[in-house]
């Protein structure tokens, strides 16, 4: 067998303070969500000025990307591209832009969601997240 790793409370607080920061230092009003591999929620922040409806987009995107165990841009440009069967996926309703796995060892082992900006954005938020785990 071998050994599965998995976010401790510490990392999934240091990912949360970080893609916070990268908002805040934007003037982005954002929802960011992160999950384990399984797309369970282990953490949900709305910053003052977000959207409500991003409080419930981000976690979409986050479970989307975990459970795919890739960005789920991937399934956005896929539809854009014109599968538009994909839309019937079961579980996966965050199929935008904003949702990025957190790798470790090449494992997945959970997603940052963001949603609130431009998607482009979103995923800079994201990414700035899981930055800080993996330099850490």
């Amino acid at each position: 067998m071998r050994t599965k790793h998995e976010l401790q409370l510490a990392d999934v607080k240091r990912i949360a303070a970080a893609a916070e920061a990268e908002a805040l230092e934007n003037n982005w009003a954002v929802s960011i969500a992160i999950v384990d591999d399984g797309g369970h929620l282990l953490w949900l922040q709305r910053l003052d000025g977000a959207a409500a409806v991003s409080a419930h987009i981000a976690p979409a995107k986050a479970q989307t990307s975990a459970l795919g165990r890739r960005e789920s841009k991937v399934y956005e440009d896929v539809i854009n591209q014109g599968r538009n069967s994909f839309l019937s996926v079961p579980m996966l309703q965050g199929m935008l832009e904003g949702g990025v796995p957190i790798l470790v060892e090449g494992q997945c082992v959970g997603a940052v969601g963001v949603s609130g900006v431009k998607s482009t954005e979103d995923a800079q938020v994201a990414r700035a997240g899981i930055a800080a785990l993996t330099a850490g």
